[in-house]
Formats: C-alpha cells, structure tokens, sequence
C-alpha cells in the first residue's frame, strides 16, 4: 500500500515487478490517496505526502502481532517475514512459544511454570541462525 495511484502500481508491476518476479507479485497493491490509512499506523509523512516503509503482521482477529518501520533507504528481508508468519500461524495453532530464529520443525518451547529457569536445556542460542 502506498499513497500513489493504482496506475502508477499497474506501471510499477509491468515496469518493474513482473521482471523481478515471474508474472508479478500475485496480490493487488492498494493505495491511500492522502495517507489516511498510513496515518492510522503512523507511517504517514505530512511533509513528504509519503507513507515511509512500514509492515504490519495482523492476526485473524485483527490484532497487530508485530510491526517494522525503515527508512526507504534500507530493504526488508522478505524470508524474515515469512519465517514471523509461518511463526505465528505455529503459536497460534500450538499455543507453543517461539524462541529467538525459529524455524518450522524447530523445537518450540511449552509456556509454563515448568520452562521457568529451564529454558537452556530446550534452546541453545546458536539455534537463532
């Protein structure tokens, strides 16, 4: 989502994103005419008339489970945001924790009065890379 219209999107998706990626990104990219959606998140540049690089990991029940703002001039790393999904979808489906790195088929940890103190048998901090 970004303030620019939807034909600058169609240009930027046959211009540039269908050369990057085979057939272009596979969702519609939205637009916030007079960033009133960046502003509710508050990644809305009055000044700049710009929402600046922001992404924002929403639950089904529409709770906000984790956020990222950069400035435009540093990247995402795209397979640290799919590692966050598949890693809440995981919690959310396990009720299980995540340490630091997770991956799928990683050990999780069970949240309880029995982890307290013990984490370290479970989770050793080279497992995070």
């Amino acid at each position: 989502m970004s303030v620019d219209s939807r034909f600058t999107h169609k240009i930027w998706q046959e211009e540039e994103l269908s050369k990057m990626v085979p057939g272009g990104i596979p969702f519609p990219m939205l637009t916030d005419p007079g960033g009133r959606i960046g502003s509710v998140y508050g990644v809305y540049d009055v000044d700049a008339g710009v929402d600046i690089r922001g992404r924002f990991l929403i639950d089904p029940d529409g709770v906000i489970q984790a956020m990222e703002v950069l400035t435009p001039s540093v990247g995402r790393n795209v397979a640290e945001l799919i590692r966050q999904v598949k890693a809440f979808q995981h919690v959310r489906e396990t009720g299980e924790a995540t340490p630091s790195g997770w991956q799928p088929g990683r050990p999780a940890l069970k949240p309880g009065p029995g982890l307290v103190g013990k984490v370290w048998t479970v989770w050793k901090p080279e497992q995070a890379f």
